[in-house]
């Protein structure tokens, strides 16, 4: 989300990715009012499948959150526009937070906009959201057992417009704002109901009391399944609570989705077309397919039919050209960083995975450098820690990669702990939990095999994992290979979701962006039990430099310094996206959004 990351989800592969990621500043034109249809491209394979804006990690994706479902519900703090990832208080429905009582007590003012039913968003509406998470904090995205929201509050009240919460310790203003109070969805009294008949009090209900739980659990009961359900999507009830400047019409079963503006948003900035599509794909072929017709405005290209590498990643190189005449390829980069998820905690537990020294010879079997020349044609960076590469220097200092590509270091690796290459397959012959031994829960002759699951519908990512792949089996190990949709790659490799999954390794191709959590100190992702944290990593090391960035303004270099090193993912290349924008397409806030976020009420021909 922001400064801080997850959204993992996001990260959206492919088209998603591009699209967000567009580097070409165009001025607005001036001229006719909501006129013409968008069709934005949606990421091959990853079309929205949750409408609800209160999700679990499983659907913590771009596809659901940032490109669907802010179009409609607009966040308390709206963070990124363009090139900045920064909060955005003209566009927020909430006044900036004020900080009081030794950073003990924040005090939140609403705006007075209108959902779509004529309600006022107001601190009901805050309150709704914030019992919410109270009563069934497991299963938001971002919660981080005993931090931030709810663990740390010990009261919240809400009157009027104006909502105070107190704190049982002092927080870090910048991570309390950017990690806690943006990933709040202020939600409207119309959703407050536990069937299409009955009505509950979650909204009004005192926080924290046993009543008001037992009210929202029941009433989250109901909107969980409901916000799964394809076919509720534009039913009346979601569409009272839209308070952002699009109001969805037409969903269908594939994933394609139909905008108009909605008349009733108090933000500045309206709508400036009829009518904006998200169209899906289960391919990026049959979407170059569909902008070689010229039936997409706003798309993404593989890079691996262009003709030319870029010149230097960022830069945009010659567009493909079958579409240089309609079309503007444009690249750029996310506040994100990129990795393949691993599964410390999966049913049974991966021995291999748990040893450090086997993912520290994993990380240096991944040619980063050449795969983003060769799969990626320079359209990607090679990323080594948790943090994005454009994270400020006053946040983290610069640092080398603990683990550059060499095969001869990872070959040592396993060798030196234990292990022998014979025939091509290697096994261990030296079981135990001593200093070069195998380690625990592997025994001899066991040979070293992986399971390991990327997306599909991707050549790039497909001549990626085929790379990292042979490379893995020259070391000797067994590699089980499998591809899957986003949406299921997500599902099938995530213990922490899945428990009875068998994947080691995954890969949905697009990482993690910071958001809705803005400011990178990692504690959705990495910290002991988090709702982000897919492979049930855990590390006391890792939990203590993580809680130290959260009551101070603390800099990160240690905690990016020990992801880096301690390997709770795999880093490979961040993709940069090659995006295709129809020349009479035209934005006033360029198109490059650093978060990802579909901001189409800036668009117009």
């Amino acid at each position: 989300m922001f400064r801080k990351g997850k959204l993992r989800l996001a990260i959206t592969i492919g088209l998603v990715t591009a699209a967000g990621s567009l580097g070409l500043i165009v001025p607005t034109i001036s001229g006719a009012s909501q006129q013409g249809t968008i069709r934005f491209a949606e990421g091959a394979g990853a079309s929205p499948n949750y409408i609800f804006p209160y999700y679990s990690g499983q659907f913590c994706s771009v596809a659901n959150t940032t490109q669907f479902q802010m179009l409609m519900f607009r966040p308390l703090y709206f963070f990124g526009l363009g090139n900045s990832a920064a909060v955005q208080p003209k566009i927020s429905t909430g006044n900036p937070p004020k900080y009081s009582n030794g950073n003990k007590t924040v005090t939140l003012t609403m705006k007075g906009w209108k959902f779509a039913d004529g309600q006022t968003v107001n601190a009901e509406s805050v309150m709704f959201f914030l019992n919410m998470f109270k009563a069934v904090p497991t299963d938001f995205c971002t919660y981080s057992p005993g931090l931030g929201i709810p663990d740390q509050v010990s009261s919240a009240t809400g009157k009027g417009n104006t909502v105070t919460i107190h704190l049982k310790s002092p927080v870090s203003p910048l991570w309390f704002s950017d990690n806690e109070l943006a990933t709040i969805t202020p939600m409207p009294n119309a959703w407050d109901r536990t069937s299409a008949t009955q009505t509950a009090n979650c909204a009004a209900g005192k926080y924290g009391a046993a009543s008001t739980t037992v009210a929202c659990k029941n009433v989250y009961t109901y909107l969980n399944a409901q916000g799964a359900k394809l076919s509720s999507f534009t039913d009346k009830m979601w569409e009272s609570g839209t308070d952002g400047p699009w109001k969805l019409t037409k969903f269908d079963d594939l994933g394609n989705a139909t905008f108009v503006p909605n008349r009733a948003y108090s933000g500045p900035q309206k709508a400036q077309v009829a009518t904006f599509k998200e169209v899906a794909f289960t391919s990026e072929t049959a979407e170059e397919n569909a902008l070689q017709a010229g039936q997409i405005d706003v798309g993404v290209v593989d890079p691996s039919i262009l003709t030319s590498d870029a010149p230097s990643p960022g830069k945009v190189g010659a567009n493909w050209g079958q579409l240089s005449s309609r079309y503007n390829m444009v690249t750029g980069s996310d506040f994100a960083e990129n990795d393949m998820d691993l599964n410390f905690g999966k049913n049974p537990g991966s021995p291999f995975i748990n040893q450090l020294y086997v993912r520290q010879a994993l990380e240096s079997s991944i040619d980063q450098a050449t795969i983003a020349k060769d799969a990626f044609k320079n359209y990607a960076i090679p990323t080594y820690s948790a943090l994005p590469l454009s994270t400020p220097v006053a946040e983290s200092a610069p640092f080398a990669a603990p683990y550059p590509f060499n095969l001869a270091t990872a070959e040592s690796d396993l060798t030196k702990n234990g292990w022998t290459n014979s025939g091509g397959s290697i096994t261990c012959t030296s079981p135990g939990t001593g200093s070069g031994q195998c380690g625990a829960g592997i025994t001899s002759g066991e040979a070293l095999t992986l399971n390991v699951q990327w997306n599909s519908g991707s050549p790039s990512e497909d001549t990626e994992m085929n790379a990292i792949i042979a490379d893995w089996k020259g070391l000797g190990i067994t590699v089980n290979q499998s591809q899957a949709t986003f949406d299921n790659v997500i599902f099938n490799c995530t213990s922490l979701y899945n428990p009875t999954t068998t994947e080691d390794i995954c890969n949905w191709g697009g990482g993690w962006l910071y958001a809705p959590d803005y400011y990178p100190s990692g504690e959705p992702l990495n910290l002991t039990g988090a709702s982000s944290n897919y492979g049930n990593y855990s590390n006391p090391t890792m939990d203590s430099l993580i809680k130290a960035t959260l009551t101070t303004n603390t800099n990160l270099t240690a905690y990016a310094k020990f992801t880096a090193s301690n390997l709770p993912d795999l880093w490979d290349p961040l993709n940069l996206g090659t995006g295709e924008i129809v020349k009479t397409l035209h934005s006033s806030i360029g198109w490059n959004n650093v978060l990802l976020t579909l901001t189409p009420e800036y668009y117009r021909y």
